[in-house]
């Protein structure tokens, strides 16, 4: 560790989420970053991943089980060890990340009087839902809000429902352009995979070097559009043949599980790919000509940002965080979502309008590092927590 984090008048600051993937994924770099300044601790379910997370980040973990679905009884011991923890650890802020976690930590550092208590709304979930499921998410909402002191939406899409569904009235900030870590534009950087090295890709997947690619990165499931998806793409298959659709993701695990019919559409059609779960999706981006992303819900979706930082423009659906991200006809179109017809016409139109595809692939990437390059989102989360902890 640096001599930085060894300075014990650092103020504690205590992150959490529900599983350790929340911390290793989506706050990777953020809490070594923040360990500079403050003593940053991570608190999550138990993992192979916790000990990762100390040594990549150079902080100090706690495993406290977070169930992610509703469990009274495990919910109620977690929220005895968080409270337990929290006045044991005596932080100025905790941080928390994810819906369950949120509950919890919002609940167990009011009553353990933590003076700062902060949650990221990364993504609602209960808009989508009905009936008393609907009713009882907004509740947990509005009960993390109520324990919260700052309250920070992802996206304005986010913000805008916490204010339309009156889950609220304290202030709501988004922090830098929305995205909760940002992209480090080196690393999504297109120049790092050389000609040679796509084409064999290409070769390896069956993609023939005149081919159209459009990719769809994300779970194989109902609530991303796959249904629109393959349906609009067979007919796509109709007007042009030289395009494929490449899939990374799985079905595997799922209980949204796709229908029959669109499973065996995709086994049986061979211009459809699947790739399966990729832990590097840099160089499938790569390949590529545009992705597409027809999903229902997002809070601020990770797989649009990547895909623009690599210079891909982005077929997406008006949803919170993808109709943020893309701005129309400049590095993207949006799209009406559960339309299979306007997937379609979009999908048509990539291939068939040259000039405004050179556009927008000329776009993509300035577009993503204007507003969400790293450094630029953890910078302005630093200032957040100089400005709300200073004078606490």
């Amino acid at each position: 560790m640096s001599e930085t984090n060894n300075n014990s008048s650092r103020k504690k600051v205590i992150r959490t989420a529900a599983i350790p993937a929340s911390l290793y994924g989506l706050l990777k770099g953020q809490l070594h970053f923040l360990n500079q300044y403050y003593e940053i601790v991570g608190v999550a379910s138990e993992g192979d991943l916790m000990p990762k997370i100390e040594e990549r980040e150079g902080i100090k973990t706690k495993s406290i089980n977070i169930e992610r679905n509703i469990s009274p009884i495990k919910d109620l011991i977690s929220l005895f060890q968080l409270y337990r923890f929290f006045k044991k650890e005596k932080p100025i802020m905790v941080h928390s990340i994810t819906p369950k976690a949120g509950l919890l930590s919002m609940s167990a550092a009011y009553l353990a009087k933590v003076p700062v208590r902060a949650h990221t709304f990364t993504g609602l979930i209960f808009p989508t839902q009905e009936g008393f499921m609907k009713k009882l998410l907004l509740f947990f909402d509005k009960i993390i809000c109520s324990f919260a002191t700052h309250i920070y939406p992802e996206g304005n899409g986010v913000k805008n429902d916490l204010v339309n569904y009156k889950v609220t009235k304290k202030p709501l900030k988004v922090i830098a352009n929305g995205n909760v870590n940002g992209k480090d534009m080196t690393y999504f950087d297109p120049t790092l995979y050389s000609k040679e090295e796509l084409l064999l890709k290409r070769k390896k997947y069956g993609i023939e070097s005149n081919d159209f690619v459009f990719i769809f990165i994300g779970r194989l499931v109902n609530d991303k559009g796959v249904n629109e998806l393959v349906y609009a793409f067979k007919k796509l298959l109709i007007q042009e043949k030289d395009v494929k659709l490449l899939l990374v993701g799985s079905y595997e695990g799922e209980t949204d599980i796709l229908p029959e019919s669109t499973l065996n559409m995709i086994k049986e059609e061979e211009h459809i790919i699947c790739a399966g779960q990729q832990n590097d999706v840099r160089p499938f981006l790569c390949l590529s000509n545009a992705l597409v992303f027809p999903s229902y819900r997002e809070g601020f979706p990770n797989v649009v940002l990547e895909a623009g930082a690599l210079g891909l423009p982005s077929i997406v659906t008006d949803i919170n965080g993808s109709n943020e991200i893309i701005k129309q006809n400049e590095n993207g179109v949006i799209i009406p979502s559960k339309n299979e017809f306007a997937l379609f016409e979009a999908m048509l139109l990539f291939m068939n309008d040259k000039d405004l595809l050179k556009k927008m692939h000329g776009n993509a990437r300035p577009m993503i590092g204007s507003r969400y390059e790293q450094s630029y989102v953890w910078n302005a989360l630093l200032e957040e927590y100089n400005r709300i902890l200073i004078t606490t």
